[in-house]
């Protein structure tokens, strides 16, 4: 019988001898193991040209400087420019050269200093390179852009455009929150306690913000209504949808200004400022400073555009059987904007002024709804067509999570607050 423990002791002891012998060995393999070793690219590059070996200057376009002036500046010929100028011809304009657009010069790094490029920025995201180190060789490229998803909200005081100012935010959102919103809501009419919640896109090149990319979704809520956006691909094109799928794009804008300020409303009895006396004022006056664009409201055909005594330069839009707008008081009418030209909504046929029978600067706009005045702001607007119930289920699903992230934290509006605010304070 001992002899019979000693063994299973003696069993036992080999077999936690070899486990450990095997931990030994894994332990030993891991150490001794062949390393992995990684190649890093270290080289820097810029415009995805190799700058190792270059020297980088960077600069602004001053007044009056042209690619021969800064080019002469820095040694190249005479020669070479006019070669450089010849090679860039259908690929970049060398006399749209602007003044505060940044410019980089490469340089060899050595006693030379010869000038191996000129690269020219078009813009935030666009340049064009001057190859003068091979066969003055020109082309253009793109710098990446980053997408950064963002959030705004706010509770309105004052307008729009000032809560937005007041977060530190880009003007350009005011502008395209109100273009998604354009059908829904009469900016000339948001009251104190508006609210909204905005999520978008910042386009980001070389760290900086340089713009918008486009807006993903947005709940506004007007006079205690929720208006939601959400944009959505359909039959190729991106549109805003609102929650149950019904396009938030109408046959009509609300106004034909982006934020200006109603200084005379629709009245069948107003005193008028010139003529002295009370008469029918059969349109809407947007007071707005000379030069400000006017866009029509929808689709159509110019079938009057010209000068008249009372209306000064003017231009009116037969829309279909039904409906025809008018805009008086022009500064001037748009090139191009004359009888029969097809015009889409949204597109600028003028510019405010205060020809004719006009006191100050603005736009006076009449709206005809089967040859008879009305007030377009009492109108009820038909959309544009549904998403089709086909394609309700994959919406829902894809606005779903969207929306959460919309109701979430919801912005509570007073209701009991009507102040009217103007828009453009």
């Amino acid at each position: 019988m001992k002899f019979l423990k000693l063994g299973c002791a003696l069993a036992l002891f080999s077999v936690f001898a070899s486990c450990d012998q095997q931990k030994n060995k894994d332990a030993n393999t891991e150490e001794v193991g062949e390393e992995i070793s990684y190649e890093v690219d270290t080289t820097n590059y810029l415009y995805n040209i190799n700058i190792d070996t270059l020297e980088v200057e960077q600069n602004k376009v001053k007044r009056n400087q042209n690619l021969s002036d800064i080019l002469k500046d820095e040694g190249v010929s005479n020669v070479q420019i006019f070669e450089l100028a010849n090679q860039s011809k259908g690929i970049f304009d060398v006399r749209k050269i602007k003044v505060g657009n940044n410019y980089t010069l490469l340089f060899k790094q050595d006693s030379t200093k010869t000038l191996d490029y000129f690269i020219y920025d078009i813009d935030d995201i666009n340049y064009v390179v001057f190859n003068l180190a091979d066969s003055n060789n020109v082309f253009t490229g793109e710098k990446p852009v980053t997408l950064n998803k963002r959030e705004v909200e706010g509770v309105i005081t004052a307008s729009l455009y000032q809560t937005l100012v007041d977060q530190e935010e880009s003007p350009l959102l005011v502008n395209l929150l109100s273009d998604v919103y354009a059908w829904q809501i009469d900016f000339f009419h948001i009251q104190k306690g508006d609210a909204f919640k905005v999520i978008f896109y910042e386009k980001i090149v070389d760290e900086k913000v340089i713009g918008i990319d486009h807006i993903e979704a947005g709940l506004f809520t007007h006079q205690g209504k929720d208006y939601y956006a959400f944009d959505y691909l359909y039959n190729d094109k991106n549109e805003y949808f609102d929650e149950f799928g019904n396009s938030l794009r109408k046959e009509f804008l609300k106004a034909p200004l982006h934020f200006s300020r109603i200084s005379s409303s629709f009245s069948y009895k107003r005193f008028h400022p010139v003529q002295k006396r009370y008469k029918a004022h059969l349109g809407t006056d947007y007071a707005a400073p000379i030069g400000t664009p006017i866009h029509t409201v929808g689709d159509g055909e110019i079938v009057a555009a010209g000068y008249s005594k009372y209306n000064g330069n003017y231009v009116k839009v037969r829309h279909n059987s039904v409906y025809t707008t008018q805009y008086l008081h022009m500064n001037k009418i748009k090139k191009g904007i004359r009888r029969g030209v097809m015009v889409k909504q949204g597109d600028v046929i003028g510019f405010v002024g205060k020809t004719g029978l006009a006191t100050g600067p603005h736009l006076c706009f009449r709206f005809w709804k089967n040859g008879k005045q009305v007030d377009p702001r009492r109108q009820e607007i038909p959309s544009s067509d549904p998403l089709p119930d086909s394609l309700l289920g994959d919406y829902h699903k894809y606005i779903m999570p969207i929306k959460l992230e919309l109701d979430k934290d919801h912005l509570i509006v007073s209701e009991n607050d009507s102040t009217t605010v103007d828009p453009t304070s």
